[in-house]
C-alpha cells in the first residue's frame, strides 16, 4: 500500500510539472502550439497512468514471478486506452486534428518516460 501512495505523489508532482510546462508554452512562448484540449489529455493520462500503475503494483505484490508480464500488460492497456481516447476525440469532431494528435503524442511520450523511470527503479532492487 505504501508503494501506491508513493506512486500517487510522484505522479501528481510529475503531472504538475507537465502542466506547468504546458501553461508556460500556452501563455508565454508559443500559444499556437497548444491545442485547446490539452488539459483534458493531461487529465486523461493522469487517471489512466494511475489506474494501470496502481493495479500493476497490486498484482506484483501478489505474485512477483510474473512482474514482466504484468508491466507489459499495463503498457498494452495504456496503449489501447490511448487509442480509444484518440478515437473518441476524433469522433466527437475535434478541430485542428494535426495539432491535437501532435500534442497527444508529446504528452503520451512524457508519461511513457514516467513509466520507464518507474520500471527501472523497480527493477534495480530486484537485480541485487
Amino acid at each position: 500500500m505504501q508503494s501506491i501512495k508513493v506512486l500517487t505523489v510522484r505522479l501528481l508532482i510529475y503531472s504538475l510539472i507537465i502542466g506547468g510546462l504546458v501553461y508556460l508554452l500556452q501563455e508565454y512562448i508559443k500559444p499556437t502550439w497548444v491545442h485547446e484540449t490539452v488539459w483534458t489529455t493531461i487529465s486523461f493520462f493522469l487517471i489512466l497512468t494511475w489506474l494501470t500503475s496502481a493495479f500493476s503494483h497490486y498484482l506484483i505484490g501478489i505474485n512477483q514471478e510474473n512482474s514482466v508480464n504484468i508491466m507489459l500488460g499495463a503498457l498494452g492497456i495504456r496503449f489501447l486506452g490511448s487509442l480509444g481516447y484518440i478515437g473518441i476525440m476524433l469522433f466527437l469532431g475535434v478541430e485542428n486534428i494535426i495539432l491535437f494528435v501532435a500534442n497527444f503524442f508529446v504528452i503520451y511520450l512524457f508519461y511513457l518516460l514516467f513509466d520507464m523511470y518507474g520500471l527501472i527503479t523497480n527493477l534495480r532492487p530486484i537485480s541485487r
